[in-house]
């Protein structure tokens, strides 16, 4: 398969690809280059619906999150199997405030007890979520400071 149109955005971070497969039928692919990472994800515009993909946040929406972490109360089942399901359902959410939970409580779950490997994942993954997210919408490519301002409002409202 060769690409026959590629659309790249400014920021390298959206495009458009459009392939012809086997025979005349052709398919479109939003192209999205992750920030933190530099994971490449091509999604075919047919089942953007079905798979809940999103617009980015606004910068006031993420400036919302933000100051609204340290407020966030987290309470985490003491089961590793039924917090660990409870937390992919909150990142598969979409949602960044529920990220943001997620993020919160295995950071203070890391702390108090220390994380299993897949916590730490999970851990690793809400984070490069959030950070990307933060970093599109501000225009940034300074990952280390949005990082930094992210761990330190989990650590404020203890």
């Amino acid at each position: 398969m060769k690409p026959k149109v590629y659309i790249d955005g400014k920021d390298g971070t959206t495009g458009l690809q459009i392939y012809e497969r086997l025979g005349s039928r052709v398919s479109s692919y939003y192209v999205f280059r992750m920030p933190a990472g530099g994971l490449v994800l091509k999604i075919p515009i047919d089942a953007c619906c079905q798979i809940g993909l999103r617009c980015l946040s606004t910068a006031e929406h993420i400036c919302q999150v933000l100051s609204a972490i340290p407020t966030l109360e987290v309470q985490m089942s003491s089961n590793w199997n039924q917090r660990y399901r409870d937390n992919l359902a909150r990142l598969k959410s979409g949602d960044l405030l529920e990220v943001a939970w997620v993020i919160k409580g295995l950071m203070w779950r890391d702390h108090r007890r220390g994380l299993s490997n897949g916590e730490r994942k999970m851990l690793h993954s809400a984070k490069q979520i959030l950070i990307s997210e933060v970093v599109l919408v501000e225009g940034t490519d300074d990952y280390p400071a949005v990082e930094q301002r992210i761990n330190e409002a989990m650590m404020l409202g203890a």
